[in-house]
């Protein structure tokens, strides 16, 4: 089948293996993290934020960890995502790198006797600053993701006024990602060597 004839589903797929590919063939992964991690946290919108949501990193990602720790100590009320039993991400009140623990997957996710603590939760709603993970973005901000649909449920729900920031690494990002009705558009997408504003929920 060509490329001409391929539905923007299967494009989406095409796109989805090639950057993996992209992300586990990147070198220098920690440290070209810290740099696209500091201009995460160097922007206006992340620094007035009260409430801010980081992904934990998880295999070839951008990692993340390695500044969570800071993120924590500046006061702001940092929040990570977990994957509950029904493939529906939940929230978490992180107040430190001692509430997270290797779970099913190898994933770096909170602690299991923690999550389900009320003072733990946290809605969707209370995020001012929403970091989402991807496998492949364009320059529009527009994302796809594993294919799973976890993040799209969830940024359903978020504030219209929450900033959606994808961080990535540059080999991840494509002239164009195919959109379907149900995709969120980023309002920004951070790599080592650009800062890209997106058309966000506004499109």
């Amino acid at each position: 089948m060509s490329d001409s004839v391929l539905t923007g589903a299967e494009l989406k797929a095409e796109i989805r293996k090639i950057a993996f590919a992209n992300r586990k063939n990147q070198d220098n992964k920690d440290e070209i993290s810290r740099t696209i991690m500091a201009t995460f946290m160097s922007q206006p919108e992340y620094e007035s934020a009260s409430t801010v949501m980081f992904y934990v990193d998880v295999r070839a990602e951008v990692r993340t960890r390695f500044d969570l720790p800071a993120a924590i100590a500046s006061g702001k009320k940092i929040v990570v995502p977990w994957c509950n039993d029904i493939g529906e991400l939940e929230l978490f009140h992180l107040e430190s790198m001692d509430e997270l623990e290797i779970g099913m997957y190898k994933i770096l996710e909170p602690r299991q006797d923690l999550r389900h603590l009320a003072s733990k939760r946290v809605a969707v709603e209370e995020l001012d600053v929403i970091m989402v993970p991807g496998v492949g973005f364009d320059s529009r901000g527009g994302r796809t993701g594993m294919g799973k649909g976890y993040y799209d449920k969830c940024l359903q729900h978020a504030r219209p006024d929450s900033k959606l920031t994808a961080v990535c690494f540059d080999c991840q990002i494509f002239e164009e990602i195919p959109v379907q009705e149900h995709d969120v558009y980023m309002d920004k997408v951070i790599t080592e060597s650009m800062v890209y504003t997106g058309i966000g929920r506004g499109f």
